[in-house]
C-alpha cells in the first residue's frame, strides 16, 4: 500500500506521509520512501526535499510496535530499509527539511535527524521513548543527536525519555525554525521554496560540506571547504551573481540595505 505522495513545485519535491491514525514508521513505508528519494536525487529540477505528514497531529508518531516485536525474534529483511532510507536521506544532492506539525517520537525524531534541517510547528513535540521500552535508539538516534546538540544534552535527552517541546527543542539546536500551527504547511512551502530559489550548486555543495566535514579532522575539513569554495567561486554563476551584487551596491545609497536575493532573475535591482 502506498504511504507517500509527492507534489514537485518550484524547485521543492514534497513528499507525505499518510498512513493513519498515527504515522506509524513501516518497513514498507521507509522502503518507498527510499525508492522515491533515489528518484529525486538524480532530478535537476528539484533543489530541495520536505518530509510532512497530512494526518492531523503527527510528523510520525514512531516505529510499528509490531514490526519491532518482529525483530525481536531475529533478522527481519525488509528493516535493512531503516538504515538504507536514513543514509539516502543524508548523502542525496539536495537539502532534506523535515516539516514536524505534531508528534514525532522515537523513530519519528529519528527520520528528522537523518534530514538536512528541521521545522517545527508550535506544537510539535518530541521522546526517545526507546528506553521506556527497554531498547535504545535503533535507526541513528544516539549518533546523530549527539552529533547536533553535543554528548550532554543527548545523553540527557535518550535516557530519561523526556518528552520536549518544540522550543525546547529550539533552544537545544534541534529544531532551526519554529512556526505557528495554523498554516504551518503554506509557510514551510513558501520558506523551502525561497531556498529552492538560490543557486542549486552552491545548495548541494554547502550540504556536502556539512555532512562530510563532521567527520573528518578539523585542519583536514577547513581544506574540504577551501577547495569547494575555490571550485565555486571559478563557476561562470557564481561570477555572474558576483558581478549583479556589485550593481547592486553601486546603485545603493551609502548605508542602504542591500539584498542578495533574486541576483539570479533580474540582476542589479
Amino acid at each position: 500500500m502506498t504511504q507517500w505522495t509527492v507534489t514537485t513545485q518550484n524547485g521543492v519535491a514534497e513528499l507525505v506521509l499518510s498512513n493513519p491514525p498515527r504515522n506509524f514508521l513501516t518497513f514498507d513505508g521507509l522502503a518507498e520512501l527510499g525508492t522515491l528519494l533515489s528518484e529525486l536525487s538524480g532530478d535537476p529540477a528539484v533543489s530541495v526535499v520536505v518530509l510532512r505528514s497530512d494526518v492531523d497531529g503527527y510528523f510520525v508518531a514512531h516505529a510499528d510496535l509490531d514490526e519491532l516485536a518482529r525483530l525481536s525474534s531475529g533478522p527481519v529483511p525488509e528493516a535493512r530499509s531503516w538504515y538504507a532510507t536514513m543514509r539516502l536521506i543524508e548523502t542525496m544532492p539536495q537539502p532534506v527539511i523535515a516539516a514536524i506539525d505534531g508528534q514525532a517520537w522515537g523513530g519519528g525524531i529519528e527520520l528528522s535527524l537523518a534530514c538536512t534541517m528541521r521545522w517545527a510547528s508550535r506544537r510539535a513535540h518530541f521522546s526517545f521513548i526507546e528506553t521506556a521500552l527497554g531498547i535504545i535508539p535503533g535507526a541513528g538516534g544516539t549518533q546523530r543527536l549527539s552529533r547536533l546538540i553535543g554528548r550532554g544534552p543527548a545523553t540527557d535527552l535518550v535516557i530519561t525519555g523526556a518528552r520536549f517541546d518544540a522550543a525546547r527543542a529550539f533552544e537545544l539546536g534541534i529544531v532551526s525554525r519554529v512556526y505557528a500551527d495554523g498554516e504551518f504547511a503554506s509557510v514551510v512551502r513558501s520558506e523551502a521554496a525561497a531556498v529552492a530559489k538560490l543557486p542549486r550548486t552552491a545548495l548541494i555543495a554547502a550540504k556536502a560540506v556539512l555532512r562530510d566535514g563532521m567527520a573528518l579532522p578539523v585542519s583536514d575539513a577547513l581544506r574540504l571547504e577551501g577547495s569547494t569554495f575555490a571550485q565555486l567561486l571559478a563557476t561562470d554563476e557564481s561570477t555572474r551573481l558576483q558581478a549583479a551584487a556589485r550593481q547592486r551596491y553601486a546603485a545603493a545609497a551609502p548605508g542602504e540595505p542591500v539584498r542578495f536575493d533574486g541576483l539570479g532573475e533580474g540582476g542589479a535591482s
